[in-house]
């Protein structure tokens, strides 16, 4: 029989989970250790903290009653590690009695208090109890700094930040405020400030470098990249992402091979970056590669791995391999789901995206906008009509808001079908303002069915709305003057096109792209 481990083998092995992110290794560790009839005090409050990082209450919740029956309970670390899971799963009531429960309090205990009240939204309670601290440290400023910038209050935030007393002002104060500048896209303030940083990590640049991706800067985002002395798999993880994000794809692709290049093993993170990247090129073959490697290499298939495969093989039309991802998944999620409708939808299987959105439903699972595009974007593609009216009259029962794009969907499904004055008709009495997409899928399908007066009609629209016949589209004008060309008004159809040269319009060429290796030519 195998030698059952000590208490410290039991507890490096929870130590090591838990370092790793594997809070579920964490819990089944414990399982096992209970199994056995042992009670080891030492790791409680690793369980505790499992439990807060993986959201498992309920699990936390059993812990607690089991420690209730001990003295346990009067463990500082235990009683700390307790009300932190508690804040963390949004309890915060709960947090605040076990709090006031607790015989003796470290400064741990308040800290974890603040950033409690802080991320639970209770800025009173956080504010009091920092002021009746007799005793602060670095954590409990940067509890301040950062609970306060994670709420869009950067003011508060830089407030605190600016009375650090200098023996804790340390790096980790300052990358506390610039992340909370970086989130709040304020770069310019971020940008100052880490200039002005006596020190920097790893993580500093990779905040700067992920903010200025959010504000679509790539270019100084990749300045920034090019900047750091020593990168770490963070670092070009927060690049791949950028680039992805982006719509760089190509350029995530050369990051990812030039991060192998440099002896860097990719993580979950940078796996599903990159295989964003191959979804977006339509590149299945280097997707493929991907795939192999996380076997290859053993990589975690947690669920953004596992929606980033089926996206990628959704959307570069692996359908076969995207459903046996999908199917084997214990857990699916929203985005999952729209990974697998979307693919469906845009190649051409709508009667199965209709489906797989059936099966959502009597999964509970929530739909979302994007659900309800790529529904109604099937059902534009199928010419399924009815069923894209039903879908549509479903978004106010899943709590979606119609947007302009999902508007446009219906009025183009609609006028495929020749219902033009329907069409017209919703246009009219749209909530949003309705842009040019919108109208010209209604163009389009005058121009199919040879509607002159509907044209007529919409043309009065967009002049109410922009004050002349220019909408700035010249996709109108090509339309415009297609429709008189077929109609035999050859008049009008030759003012559409002098009106076009006259603004300095020109068609836009055709283009063709073929992918050689993994770049598109």
């Amino acid at each position: 029989m195998r030698a059952v481990p000590n208490q410290t083998r039991w507890s490096d092995i929870i130590r090591k989970h838990l370092a790793q992110g594997s809070s579920k290794e964490v819990l089944t560790v414990y399982n096992q250790i209970r199994r056995k009839g042992l009670y080891i005090l030492g790791v409680v409050h690793l369980v505790f903290k499992a439990c807060a990082s993986s959201s498992k209450l309920n699990y936390g919740k059993s812990l607690h009653a089991e420690v209730m029956k001990t003295a346990a309970f009067f463990d500082v670390k235990i009683g700390t590690s307790l009300l932190d899971m508690y804040a963390k799963c949004g309890h915060i009531t709960d947090a605040g009695r076990v709090f006031d429960e607790m015989p003796v309090r470290s400064v741990v205990t308040l800290n974890a208090m603040i950033g409690g009240y802080l991320r639970n939204g209770d800025t009173k309670s956080a504010l009091d109890l920092f002021g009746k601290m007799s005793t602060r440290t670095a954590v409990t400023w940067i509890e301040m700094i950062d609970g306060f910038a994670r709420r869009g209050d950067t003011l508060k935030a830089r407030s605190f930040f600016d009375v650090v007393p200098s023996d804790l002002r340390n790096v980790v104060t300052w990358t506390a405020m610039i992340d909370g500048y970086t989130r709040n896209e304020e770069m310019e303030a971020a940008r100052e400030l880490f200039e002005d940083m006596p020190e920097r990590n790893f993580y500093v640049w990779s905040s700067m470098i992920s903010g200025y991706c959010k504000r679509g800067n790539v270019k100084e985002a990749r300045a920034i990249f090019d900047r750091v002395p020593v990168r770490n798999l963070v670092n070009w993880n927060a690049m791949i992402s950028g680039y992805a994000q982006n719509g760089f794809c190509e350029e995530a692709l050369e990051a990812y091979w030039k991060m192998q290049a440099e002896a860097f093993e990719p993580d979950g993170v940078t796996i599903a970056c990159v295989l964003s990247a191959c979804a977006q090129l339509g590149q299945l073959e280097a997707g493929k590669e991907i795939h192999n490697l996380i076997v290859e290499k053993e990589i975690e298939l947690n669920r953004f791995v596992l929606n980033g495969l089926v996206d990628m093989y959704a959307k570069c039309g692996d359908l076969s391999n995207a459903k046996l991802i999908f199917e084997g998944m214990s857990h699916r999620t929203t985005t999952c789901w729209n990974s697998m409708i979307s693919g469906l939808a845009i190649h051409g299987q709508s009667e199965e995206a209709l489906e797989f959105f059936r099966r959502m439903e009597d999964s509970n699972e929530k739909a979302d906008e994007i659900t309800f595009l790529s529904l109604l974007s099937a059902c534009v593609h199928g010419g399924y009509v009815d069923e894209g009216l039903e879908v549509f009259s479903k978004m106010e029962k899943h709590g979606v808001t119609a947007g302009v794009k999902h508007y446009g969907c219906l009025v183009d499904l609609l006028g495929r079908a020749g219902r033009l004055k329907e069409a017209f008709d919703l246009i009219k009495n749209m909530p949003v303002k309705p842009n040019d997409a919108v109208w010209g899928a209604l163009l389009g399908a005058c121009r199919v069915y040879l509607e002159m007066d509907m044209v007529e009609q919409v043309m009065q629209e967009v002049v109410k709305v922009h004050g002349k016949m220019d909408s700035g589209d010249d996709l109108h004008y090509v339309l415009l003057s297609n429709i008189y060309a077929a109609s035999d008004r050859w008049e009008k159809a030759e003012k559409m096109r002098m009106s076009m040269t006259d603004k300095g319009f020109q068609k836009t060429p055709g283009r063709s792209a073929v992918m050689l290796g993994y770049t598109e030519q």
